[in-house]
């Protein structure tokens, strides 16, 4: 028998990583809810502080300085984090549908996703024109733009901005500033702000507005003040640049290289469909409470919501402020209890930046002029406020805390007692057969999920060899669907490395304790990620076991069929030949990192995307260009692994340090000294390497030893096809494949590696 955790007994889920929702993920790890699930989905691991944004663009702050990194957030307030698009709601069956992934189950939702600018009517812009949202998608062109700068200094060029408001005339300011400091006093470049007004930012006092277009005429911004854009269309290119047209309702045209769009905040199309009430603009109308008025266990925060009681503009303050009210009724609708009404201050302070380390102060009627200690008020609060995020604080387990309903006190057998129900498994894998329908295609599939017995029973084809093989571990990441899918392209792996055809596979799993119906939509959720896999390298899952523990893990058996002839085994390499990696190291020290929350977001969304990248089609090319010798590079690390090659080879290798490709951001967490738990084992293969005092101080080193999951295939091939097989492997997606070493004859009495720097 076996006490259990706290059982999960509800879901929450978080659409959207805006303000209010950072607040609420930092207050969850600050003071859990046992029993309960967080969920967050979002389109990107990390999210722009809208108040140090026009900040970054003018080159004040670094990107880091000025994003909140979801990925450290989610995992300090023991949430699931799901990168994806949210596309519809079915608040029937209360699931979130999302464009990659199967639908997300949940019992209370809120949304913070901003808003976007409103849809763009004018002829052909939108297909010319920078919208300033998504941000992500502003500043990769913002950065492009700085880049071609950089390299074509005398190049001129002309950037427009249609909209005066507050976030045209900061985006403006803004990129005043930075292309200033760059080109100093050139004047190759020019910037033009449009807005259909008279005014600009006509929602603040006046004042405001005759301060701004006098700031903006002294830093050269030419201003076309009550023109109505109508016409966006290219010109011929010059040089290198693009030239777009912009045509004005007065007949004003205008040549530009870049247009961004800053326009009226408008909310997402796909919400109006959903049934939440929603104002003339879509955006979710909510109670004091911030509760859906039609949907009670639908919150709502930031931009996208409308207080229907309290109107307020669409402005960053008042997300930051309903962090805090939206945690407390969130915690107060789970555990039951009367939720406390929010009323938003009708008076806000607004400091705007200048762009040259200067700001305005503004509140209702009352405004400073431009001042340098403003800008260092503005800068401080900002600093002050991602700090809670840059340095979250280490918890200690709270003892006190309990689950909202009595089922701590529960026992957990063990043995088969821990198995998932009956119940259970049926309905999922009714709903994973639905995934894969083998039956016509299949029919050496004798028994499998559509007929399920004792056992599977397949048929093998006659002069063919069965290879089979089993991998499973705990998940490195807190996606069910992902982690599957991880799983599934690391189990296979074995497959491919010998030259085989992927044909069945059979899954084990251990399920958190959870309600029944949590159960099931987690396993729903790993088998699905997995049977993607499987499904797409012609193995379909045909059996396999579940139980319930502590902590999520999944694994298979995987069967391969080869012919004889073609097996591929690590005893194959010959001197002369070449070694090829397939992938880049690194994600053994980079999740170390992520779970003492370490590792930036995007650092493990490149290890996320490697892992995600099947084996499969790089064999098939080894063995078109003559491979005679490969193994996947998995947990014992690339130096581990070849050394079982050169044992079974009785060769010599010369291993390039430097052209050993590694994933982004893992000499960081190396330099950091964060090693993954069996780094120190692996490190005992150091005693093969001829040069080993020359080499161990080099930064590359320790990853020798790093254990990969999802890891890339070593291969050994002919010289001669080395650039031709280079080259298909990057064709087919393998954008860090390397030549990484050479094999030489072995040398008696000679450790057989040495380290090439």
């Amino acid at each position: 028998m076996q006490q259990d955790k706290e059982p999960i007994l509800k879901d929450l889920v978080l659409i959207g990583g805006g303000h209010s929702h950072a607040i609420v993920l930092r207050m969850f790890g600050m003071k859990p809810l046992p029993g309960v699930r967080l969920t967050l989905i979002t389109t990107n691991s990390d999210t722009p502080y809208s108040g140090m944004l026009p900040g970054h663009i003018a080159g004040f702050y670094s990107h880091d300085e000025c994003h909140i990194d979801l990925r450290p957030l989610a995992k300090f307030a023991q949430a699931q984090l799901y990168i994806d698009q949210v596309i519809d709601l079915d608040l029937k069956n209360n699931k979130v549908i999302c464009a990659n992934r199967p639908a997300v189950d949940f019992d209370v939702l809120s949304v913070d996703i901003g808003s976007t600018p409103t849809p763009i009517s004018v002829s052909e812009a939108a297909e010319y024109v920078i919208p300033a949202k998504p941000v992500s998608k502003l500043l990769q062109h913002w950065y492009q733009l700085l880049k071609t700068v950089r390299e074509n200094p005398q190049e001129p060029i002309s950037i427009a901005i249609a909209g005066g408001g507050t976030g045209g005339v900061e985006l403006a300011l803004s990129m005043q500033a930075h292309l200033q400091q760059i080109l100093q006093n050139s004047g190759a470049w020019e910037i033009h702000l449009f807005q259909r007004d008279r005014q600009l930012m006509p929602k603040h006092h006046p004042s405001v507005g005759q301060q701004v277009k006098q700031i903006l005429m002294n830093q050269g911004i030419k201003l076309h003040l009550g023109e109505t854009v109508c016409q966006v269309a290219p010109l011929t290119q010059k040089g290198n640049q693009e030239v777009l047209q912009i045509k004005c309702e007065s007949g004003l045209t205008v040549e530009c290289n870049k247009i961004f769009w800053v326009t009226q905040a408008a909310a997402p199309q796909w919400l109006q469909k959903t049934g939440l009430r929603t104002d003339e603009q879509g955006f979710i109308l909510v109670q004091d409470t911030l509760q859906s008025q039609t949907h009670p266990h639908v919150f709502a925060a930031g931009d996208i919501a409308t207080i229907v009681n309290h109107p307020r503009p669409k402005a960053g303050v008042f997300a930051v402020r309903q962090g805090k009210p939206l945690f407390e009724n969130l915690r107060r609708y789970l555990l039951g209890k009367p939720l406390k009404p929010y009323k938003p201050q009708k008076k806000y302070l607004s400091l705007i930046g200048t762009g040259h380390g200067q700001a305005i102060a503004t509140k209702g009627a009352f405004t400073l002029p431009p001042h340098k200690l403003l800008w260092r008020w503005k800068d401080w609060i900002d600093r002050r406020f991602m700090e809670r995020f840059h340095n979250l604080p280490e918890m200690k387990q709270n003892s006190q805390n309990s689950t909202p309903h009595s089922l701590s006190t529960q026992i957990r057998c063990a043995g088969c007692g821990s198995k998932v129900s009956s119940n259970i498994l049926q309905s999922v894998l009714y709903r994973i057969q639905q995934e894969q329908p083998i039956r016509e295609v299949r029919k050496d599939i004798i028994i499998g999920l559509e007929a399920p017995d004792d056992a599977a029973v397949v048929q093998i084809s006659t002069g063919q060899l069965m290879v089979q093989t089993l991998d499973y571990f705990p998940a490195l990441i807190n996606d069910p669907y992902i982690f599957g899918q991880i799983s599934a392209n690391h189990c296979l792996s074995d497959i491919f490395a010998m030259g085989a055809v992927p044909h069945s596979t059979l899954a084990i799993a251990s399920i958190p304790y959870a309600a029944p119906e949590k159960v099931s939509e987690t396993l729903y959720q790993l088998l699905s990620g997995a049977v993607k896999v499987v499904n797409q390298a012609g193995a379909p899952l045909i059996g396999g076991h579940t139980s319930e523990g502590t902590e999520l893990a999944f694994g298979l058996t995987c069967n391969g069929v080869v012919n004889p002839h073609k097996l591929l085994r690590k005893g194959g390499m010959q001197p002369g030949q070449v070694l090829i990696l397939t992938k880049a190291l690194g994600t053994g020290t980079l999740f170390a990192a992520d779970m003492r929350r370490q590792a930036k977001g995007r650092w493990i969304d490149g290890a996320v995307e490697s892992m995600l990248l099947s084996n499969q089609a790089a064999a098939i090319c080894l063995l078109q260009h003559g491979v005679t010798a490969c193994t996947d590079v998995t947990g014992f690390g690339l130096l581990g692994h070849l050394m079982e090659m050169v044992q079974a080879s009785g060769v010599a290798v010369e291993l390039q340090l430097d052209a050993i490709p590694v994933l982004t951001g893992a000499t960081n967490t190396l330099e950091a000294g964060i090693f993954s738990s069996l780094h120190s084992d692996n490190l005992q293969a150091s005693s093969y390497i001829h040069n080993l005092m020359a080499v161990e101080s080099q930064p590359k080193y320790p990853l020798l030893f790093d254990p990969q999951t999802s890891g890339g295939l070593l291969a050994a091939i002919p010289k001669a096809q080395a650039n031709s097989c280079l080259a298909a492997l990057q064709a087919l997606g393998y954008k860090q494949c390397s030549i990484i070493g050479s094999i030489k004859p072995q040398v008696v009495q000679t450790q057989p590696i040495t380290v090439i720097t």
